[in-house]
């Protein structure tokens, strides 16, 4: 366990839980919170840290974020997409375009895709010139990129998410790192899996309840 207030597997301030392939990663956002995460784990087996239901009774949470399963892919398994009608196009990370997608697509599948905090080069579509959709990864420890794939709800269905996400994981595989999908939504490992991807584990973010949370 390591204690981070800016953990990058789960929002600043809640704790996170990764099982891979029966090994545990965890992060506590202070001390006080490590203590009790340490009393769960000790009453939990490592697939039950990731069930929100038996986590929940051996620590008081606040909210929950997950679970999401995480896939990964290598170059022998990588199935790219074959280019479509559409173009794909690269943009940096900060580039305004990016934010006018973010609004089309709301908070809360912003919040999710992640599409913020990428910084690799953003593969984005563009209809009527207006990006539609778009893609990219953060570098994480390990050499492990978190893909970011998100599309204006009007344009979900067409297979610009595989388009944008194949773009994405072909520049890091280039760079030589491991492309990770997390995903919660059903039509996203979908694409995932179109994509070549693997699925071997689980993560969860939680927030615990104040008592707990306070550094102590």
């Amino acid at each position: 366990m390591t204690i981070s207030p800016r953990a990058k597997i789960c929002p600043p301030g809640w704790a996170g839980f990764i099982v891979l392939q029966g090994r545990a990663i965890v992060t506590a956002p202070n001390p006080t919170a490590a203590a009790a995460i340490r009393g769960a784990v000790a009453k939990l087996s490592v697939e039950d840290l990731v069930d929100p239901e038996l986590l929940g009774r051996a620590l008081p949470l606040e909210e929950v974020l997950g679970p999401a399963t995480l896939a990964y892919i290598d170059g022998r398994d990588f199935r790219a997409a074959p280019p479509g009608a559409v173009q794909v196009d690269r943009l940096p990370a900060e580039h305004s375009d990016l934010h006018r997608l973010e609004n089309l697509a709301g908070e809360h599948q912003t919040e999710e895709s992640g599409l913020r905090e990428i910084t690799s080069p953003a593969f984005t579509i563009r209809i009527c010139d207006e990006v539609v959709a778009a893609a990219g990864y953060r570098t994480w420890p390990s050499r492990t990129a978190h893909m970011s794939v998100l599309t204006a709800p009007e344009y979900r269905g067409r297979g610009l998410a595989r388009l944008t996400g194949s773009a994405a994981v072909a520049h890091a595989l280039d760079a030589g790192l491991l492309p990770q999908w997390r995903a919660r939504a059903t039509q996203s490992k979908r694409v995932a899996f179109a994509l070549g991807f693997r699925e071997l584990g689980t993560q969860l973010s939680v927030r615990l309840k104040q008592e707990v949370a306070l550094i102590g």
